[in-house]
């Protein structure tokens, strides 16, 4: 028998859009809750504001600028290539507002990168920020986007439409466009609303489409398990990623809760941000929390409003843990487990498992989901039996867009979600993880397919063979690290390294960047010709290696 959540099932409305659910909803909080007392997005440094009532009413104006003049319609696919900024929010709903379908890329891309990710999702419209516009507009002209569908969230440039422009087209018109209201027997776990991208457990990156449905109910689930006194959430995890999407940028309207965004990271603006709004619990990733316990900036800082951490996207060590519990006593810990394919969380620590004696666990069923334990020959596993974790529930997602044999090797027929991932259920029914089956590597949290490194680097022209695997970093979780068998017989040594590192660095954003390189013989596959990962970990674990060139400078790299 699958384990089922111990909370109550979600109330999940099956035939409205998030936007309507959002804002013209009795759940929406401004049908309970007077305009003075509405929360918004801030910017953090520079404090500009637009409260949740002004996103409703932006959104209704930038949506009908869109659908009248620029001729969005349902279905159609609008790229969000830009950092943490208030208007982000903005257009994400706006275009949801009408059925579109918002795409989010992490900013960091560079032209070849950012052209798959438009390619792959059918963009045919892209937001932008200035900063990002030099990569933004060539790769929306390798994608066949038209300059006059490239817009500017923010600033001004010549020859782009901003965010003003579009505000005002649509405030001009006598007759705002309707929200999208859907239509009978139609349900809104059919209707795609978003595209996010994830490498899934193997392969190159895959759009995983997200339905409406999916963000509700992750947003109820939360929902069921948060302290009524959040009200002040952190935003300096990208919104791109699918734990900003839920959890900046959706979820905190439904708890009116305010958000403070930073647009991009540095130590000393995002504790300048918690000691100056007083923000008592904390989402971080591993590597930013590694920072917390060993940074010395963090005691020039008065950071006693801190409650709680909250955790996610990657394994967090127990020495950490056992760090920042001595570093900040008398505060609470809390983590979820879940992907991108699961809408973020599977699985979260409620407020009675706050303490850190449970911080190593990953959290206990979300409501309204089922998680089953299966053996490599799919038997049911029971208490404290470790096996792979499957997962069903209303935020799993709808599956890979285009690519169905990813989708039929991922979720099955059941509608289980087959995460990759070693788990194990105790009998408090909190969830451990043990291990990780899936090939995936998670850089600072952020998922990096093996394949395409491997891909990029059979592209040079000294490699014969190569395997791509993820081994451990202090700042980063983990890091890529190339096991590679070079052409003929070419030296292996530092230079031939050096010129291997340098060849990612010049064609990949920073987390995809090698770690080390290791010249072998052969590369160990099996029959059917997959890469043996495990064999090269073992040998790992045995001390046999051959020629090791490291890249000092991203060893010594931190946030």
């Amino acid at each position: 028998m699958p384990f089922k959540s111990s909370q109550p099932d979600i109330d999940l409305p099956t035939n409205i859009t998030t936007w309507t659910w959002l804002f013209s909803s009795p759940a929406s909080p401004l049908s309970k809750n007077p305009d003075s007392e509405i929360a918004g997005f801030r910017n953090a440094l520079t404090e500009q504001r637009i409260s949740y009532s002004e996103v409703k009413r932006h959104t209704t104006h930038l949506s009908t600028a869109l659908v009248k003049h620029h001729g969005l319609v349902k279905g159609d696919v609008v790229a969000l290539f830009s950092p943490n900024t208030p208007w982000y929010p903005v257009a994400m709903l706006a275009v949801n507002r009408v059925a579109g379908i918002v795409s989010g890329a992490s900013p960091a891309y560079n032209v070849e990168e950012m052209t798959y990710a438009l390619k792959t999702a059918g963009a045919k419209y892209l937001f932008t920020v200035p900063g990002s516009m030099q990569v933004a507009a060539a790769a929306a002209k390798e994608a066949g986007i038209g300059k006059e569908k490239v817009f500017l969230l923010e600033g001004k440039m010549e020859g782009f439409m901003g965010m003003g422009e579009l505000l005002e087209q649509g405030r001009k018109e006598r007759e705002q466009v309707v929200e999208y209201k859907l239509k009978e027997g139609e349900r809104n776990a059919d209707l795609c609303g978003f595209l996010s991208f994830s490498s899934g457990t193997t392969g190159l990156p895959n759009a995983v489409m997200i339905s409406h449905a999916n963000v509700i109910a992750q947003c109820l689930q939360i929902a069921l398990i948060t302290p009524p006194t959040h009200k002040k959430i952190l935003a300096v995890l990208p919104a791109f990623h699918i734990t900003g999407l839920v959890h900046a940028l959706h979820l905190p309207i439904l708890l009116n809760a305010e958000v403070y965004m930073l647009s991009s990271f540095t130590m000393p603006s995002m504790l300048s941000t918690i000691s100056k709004y007083k923000i008592s619990e904390l989402l971080l990733v591993p590597p930013i929390l590694i920072r917390m316990v060993r940074d010395e900036v963090v005691k020039e800082y008065d950071l006693s409003c801190v409650e709680r951490f909250s955790s996610g996207a990657a394994p967090l060590s127990e020495e950490i843990i056992r760090a920042l519990e001595r570093r900040f006593p008398g505060t609470g810990f809390k983590q979820g487990y879940g992907m991108t394919e699961s809408c973020s969380c599977i699985t979260a620590h409620p407020p009675e498992m706050y303490g850190f004696e449970h911080a190593h666990k990953v959290g206990a069923i979300c409501a309204s989901t089922e998680v089953k334990i299966v053996d490599e020959e799919g038997r049911e596993l029971g208490i404290n039996e470790p096996g792979e974790l499957l997962a069903r529930g209303p935020q799993i997602t709808m599956g890979y867009l285009g690519n169905e044999e990813a989708t039929r090797n991922t979720f099955d027929e059941e509608g289980y979600l087959h995460t990759g991932d070693q788990a194990m259920v105790g009998e408090d029914g909190m969830v451990t993880i043990t291990d990780r089956i899936k090939e995936m590597i998670k850089v600072k949290g952020i998922g990096v397919a093996p394949a395409e490194l491997e891909d990029l680097l059979l592209g040079h022209s000294k490699v014969e063979d190569v395997a791509v695997l993820g081994i451990e970093d202090e700042y980063s979780g983990e890091r890529p690290k190339a096991f590679v068998v070079l052409k003929g017989n070419l030296e292996r040594g530092e230079e031939a390294g050096r010129e291997i590192l340098k060849y990612v660095k010049e064609r990949k954003v920073r987390h995809k960047w090698i770690k080390e390189v290791e010249f072998i013989d052969v590369i160990p596959k099996s029959a059917s010709g997959k890469i043996l990962r495990r064999v090269l970990r073992d040998k790992a674990k045995a001390g046999e290696r051959g020629v090791v060139v490291q890249d000092e400078e991203g060893v010594k790299a931190k946030l």
